[in-house]
């Protein structure tokens, strides 16, 4: 099941939790933009503490993915400058399109319809972020 970003999770991976990683690790998130801080990644990776990264999302992908921004500069330093490394992978949030994260996508709606249908939705239902 899918976790929102809180609190409690938001920058989990910054220059102290960082520090605690073995050198040269590779990192890899799939799951929310929001638990990297970006500024302390690219540090990282300057001084070779992060050896590759790989990011299917990013804390302000709303301005930036699935759109064609091929005629626009994108005024947005830390991902021009994550580009701008050899060994990072970005992709524009595309690891939510598997089958099973499909299918959790249907089921979490059509549960929600239901509930909406029975007058009962819950304040605490599952919000499906993607």
């Amino acid at each position: 099941m899918m976790h929102p970003l809180s609190k409690e999770n938001h920058y989990l991976i910054n220059k102290k939790t960082i520090g605690l990683m073995k050198p040269g690790v590779t990192l890899v998130n799939t799951s929310r933009g929001g638990l990297i801080n970006t500024t302390d990644v690219i540090a990282a990776l300057k001084t070779k503490q992060i050896s590759a990264l790989c990011i299917d999302v990013y804390e302000q992908e709303e301005d930036l993915f699935f759109k064609d921004l091929s005629s626009k500069i994108i005024d947005d330093d830390k991902i021009q400058r994550l580009m701008s490394f050899p060994n990072v992978l970005i992709t524009a949030h595309q690891a939510f399109f598997t089958e099973e994260a499909l299918a959790e996508i249907a089921q979490v709606t059509l549960d929600n319809i239901s509930k909406l249908n029975e007058n009962r939705m819950a304040k605490d239902a599952p919000v499906m972020l993607t």
